[in-house]
């Protein structure tokens, strides 16, 4: 994602800086109110859902960052110890599934009492950070839910370094 140079004019609410990195990235978007705006961004491996949700009361923004996939419900068990291998990985947010409709999905959030405001730099490293993670780990979840490896196995395999390119 490119460094850019947002203006900070409304720092109170990040997701007005939010539009601002999603426009210049070209990625559709839909600012639904105040508090909620989704986005599109393109992967390797897949498009992924971007949602935001800023709470004013309590100064903090939650961010998903949801896989063009679903799980079905007879591999949900084996995808739960995937993420469970891949969330040891991660510094910074964690993986999970969205129960409800079986999509696995990156979150994390992010407190702001007592700042200024967030930064665009901040904003842009926390998708990027996202979108960085989930191509990372979309082999191995492609390798439990559509290629029979255990979740060992899948993050053995997806973690693998290679060098140069095909």
């Amino acid at each position: 994602m490119p460094a850019l140079d947002l203006a900070m004019d409304n720092a109170s609410n990040p997701l007005d800086l939010l539009e601002q990195i999603a426009g210049s990235n070209e990625w559709a978007f839909d600012r639904r109110n105040d508090s909620e705006m989704a986005a599109e961004a393109p992967g390797k491996w897949c498009d992924y859902g971007l949602y935001f949700n800023w709470s004013s009361e309590i100064s903090a923004m939650q961010f998903t960052c949801a896989f063009d996939m679903k799980v079905p419900a007879k591999q949900r068990r084996a995808l739960y110890e995937l993420l469970t291998l891949a969330n040891e990985r991660l510094w910074i947010g964690h993986f999970g599934l969205d129960t409800e409709d079986g999509v696995p999905l990156f979150r994390h959030s992010v407190l702001l009492r007592g700042a200024p405001g967030a930064s665009p730099e901040s904003l842009e490293d926390m998708v990027d950070i996202a979108i960085t993670e989930c191509e990372r780990f979309y082999p191995a979840f492609q390798f439990v839910l559509w290629g029979g490896k255990t979740p060992q196995e899948a993050l053995d395999a997806a973690m693998l370094d290679c060098a140069g390119e095909a």
